[in-house]
Formats: C-alpha cells, sequence, structure tokens
C-alpha cells in the first residue's frame, strides 16, 4: 500500500475538488491509487457534489432553536426553494441548529460538530448535496444566552416547527415569570422579524454610520435656507426620527401600534413582577447580503440544445 502523503491527498483534491477527509478517506479504502480513489469519490458522489459548489445557494431555511437559558439560529442554504421542501434538507436544518446549541455562535465549530448517525454536520451536508443534486453551505450561525429569563424564538413563513425564510431570537434578562415572560419574547421577536431594526439602542449603533446619516441629514436641513440655530433643531428632531426607525426600544411596536418598545418592555417587566431587560436580539432573513446572478433562462435552453 502506497503511504497516505499529504501530498498524495492535495493532488487527489485538485482532480475531484472534493473536501480534504473525503480524499484522505478515498486514497485509504484504494490503498493510495491515485485514480481508484478519483473512482470511490465518483460512486460516493463527492466528487460531483463539489463542482457544485460555484452555483450560487441563496434558497433553503433559517433554522431557531431555544433550550433552557440560550437559543441558537443558523442559516442552511440551497439553490432551489424546492430542495428547502424536501423532507431530508428540513431534518437537516433542524438538526443542524439543534447542535448550534452547542457550538456557542461559532460556524467552524458547528460545521465539526458530530451530526446524528455519524461524520460531521460538514461531512452530512456533503453528503446530502450529492444526493439531492444542488450546491448546500451552512452559512451562519448564532448563540444568545441570559443568566435568569428566556431566550425567545420565533419563524416566520414557517414550513416546519422552527424553521422558515426568517429566524429571530430575542434574549429577556428579568427574575419574573418564566410563562409570561416567554409569551413577551414571541411578540417582540414578531416585532423584530416585522420591523428588522438595525441595533438595540443609539447607543448601540456604529458611530460612523450615525456620523454618515448626521452630515446627510444637516446638508438637508441646510438646503431649506434657514438660520444655523434653526437648523440645529431640524437637524436633531430628523435625527430622533432616524432612531425611531432603526432602533428597536425606539420603535413603535407593532403589536399594539401605540406604544413604544422600550414602553412595552416596561409593561412586561410589571406583569412578570420583576424588571426585564432586552439583553439582544438576532434576525436572520434568508439569503440576506447574497448576489444572486441573473439569468436568461431561454437562453440558458438554447445553449443546451446547441
Amino acid at each position: 500500500m502506497a503511504e497516505i502523503t499529504a501530498a498524495l491527498v492535495k493532488n487527489l483534491r485538485e482532480k475531484t475538488g472534493a473536501g480534504m477527509m473525503d480524499c484522505k478517506k478515498a486514497l485509504i479504502e484504494s490503498t493510495g491509487d491515485l485514480e481508484t480513489a478519483v473512482d470511490w469519490l465518483r460512486k460516493k458522489g463527492l466528487s460531483a457534489a463539489a463542482k457544485k459548489s460555484g452555483r450560487v445557494a441563496a434558497e433553503g431555511l433559517v433554522g431557531v432553536a431555544a433550550e433552557g437559558l440560550q437559543g441558537a439560529i443558523a442559516e442552511v442554504n440551497s439553490e432551489t426553494d424546492f430542495v428547502a421542501r424536501n423532507d431530508a434538507f428540513q431534518g437537516f436544518v433542524g438538526s443542524t441548529v439543534k447542535l448550534a446549541l452547542g457550538a456557542g455562535g461559532d460556524l467552524d465549530a458547528l460545521l465539526a460538530a458530530d451530526y446524528p448517525g455519524g461524520g460531521t454536520v460538514a461531512s452530512s451536508l456533503t453528503d446530502m448535496a450529492a444526493k439531492l443534486g444542488e450546491n448546500m453551505a451552512v452559512r451562519r450561525t448564532g448563540l444568545l444566552k441570559v443568566s435568569d429569563g428566556v431566550v425567545a424564538a420565533y419563524s416566520h413563513n414557517q414550513v416546519a416547527p422552527g424553521l422558515g425564510k426568517i429566524g429571530v431570537l430575542v434574549a429577556l434578562e428579568s427574575a419574573g415569570d418564566k410563562t409570561k415572560l416567554a409569551a413577551f419574547g414571541r411578540q417582540l421577536a414578531m416585532h423584530v422579524a416585522a420591523v428588522n431594526p438595525q441595533a438595540l439602542d443609539s447607543s448601540s449603533l456604529d458611530p460612523a454610520a450615525v456620523e454618515r446619516e448626521r452630515q446627510v441629514l444637516g446638508e438637508q436641513a441646510r438646503a431649506s435656507g434657514k438660520p444655523e440655530n434653526v437648523v440645529e433643531k431640524m437637524l436633531e428632531g430628523r435625527l430622533r426620527k432616524f432612531y425611531e426607525e432603526v432602533c428597536l426600544l425606539d420603535q413603535t411596536f407593532v403589536i399594539d401600534g401605540q406604544s413604544k418598545v422600550r414602553e412595552a418592555v416596561e409593561q412586561a417587566g410589571k406583569d412578570a413582577g420583576d424588571q426585564v431587560k432586552v439583553a439582544g436580539f438576532l434576525r436572520f432573513q434568508l439569503g440576506e447580503g447574497i448576489e444572486r446572478k441573473d439569468s436568461d433562462f431561454a437562453a440558458e435552453v438554447a445553449a443546451q440544445l446547441a
């Protein structure tokens, strides 16, 4: 049997595009013969799965899970919504987000986690990509924890429990009634899903982003031709309006359409019997930030016929 060297593994990776561990296993199974290892990978579908990696995967599902004092969220992408409706894909996302509870919000740790039934999350994803014929990726994950209170989870456009197109986690710190906290936390998570705040409050915003907004609003106010002291008052008013649009605690609570979120949080504390603090929130929307390639379907078909 030929020695399984790093150079041999590298050579096989370059020929097939398969993962490093898959290449090493293929060489072991093939007693070090490179061409036999290539055939082994092809038979397992691993080489084909690697070739799909260049295609855009912007569909899929966002999974959320809450357990005890913590909650996790993960986005798993596929190329088409058709695959996202597949039971096997949904099962994978559900299992992955539960494993994310132990990964601490670290994507590499999640990919390396042991997957039920054998292998890792990463290798199980590769196997499923080969079977379903699409490029897939565990794109991102996150975790929220509280020392006392609840982490509420909400899934929007839900296709199965905890799986949807938008996933939200909201962490509430409080020693109050957990049942009431959980009910309010879900309402607040629904608000976050609907309104998409950028930060918890004005102090949490990126200072550079605030300064850019101040510059733009200032120029708009000065264009009115009013004196500088009036312009300053106009600017402060417009900045308050900006905070009300992008900061969670300053937004109008969508559940009642009247009170500010910070007022709703205060009332929730009274109802639960102890002060409530919003410790944080996470919102993942499927495919956000992924550049989708525009395609001409008719041209693709014509090219294939040619």
